[in-house]
């Protein structure tokens, strides 16, 4: 089973407007971190009515790294003006403890 040492958690405080638009992009975006061979896990999450986050964990730092220049931050980023409040928040976190199930 890989590991998951490394995170990734990301802030997105989508305008108003647009927030079902952001729903949307978020439950696309599942293929591209189903196919990133390093990306252990990815959570899209919806924490209020604008407020969304993803979690996604790596085994090491090149995923993470491989991960932040991939297809979904890019176009994240791109259209961070049109969805988002203020530009996404993304932090690199470490995981201390995690439980898999296959």
């Amino acid at each position: 089973m890989p590991e998951s040492n490394y995170a990734l958690q990301a802030t997105l405080e989508a305008k108003p407007e647009k927030a079902e638009e952001v729903a949307q992009f978020l439950e696309d975006a599942l293929p591209m971190a189903e196919a990133e061979p390093d990306t252990t896990t990815w959570f899209a999450l919806r924490l209020d009515e604008t407020t969304f986050g993803i979690f996604d964990t790596f085994p090491d730092e090149d995923g993470r790294q491989a991960h932040l220049e991939g297809d979904i931050a890019a176009e994240l980023m791109a259209r961070a003006d049109e969805l988002f409040v203020e530009e996404p928040q993304i932090e690199e976190i470490d995981v201390l403890a995690a439980k898999h199930t296959e």
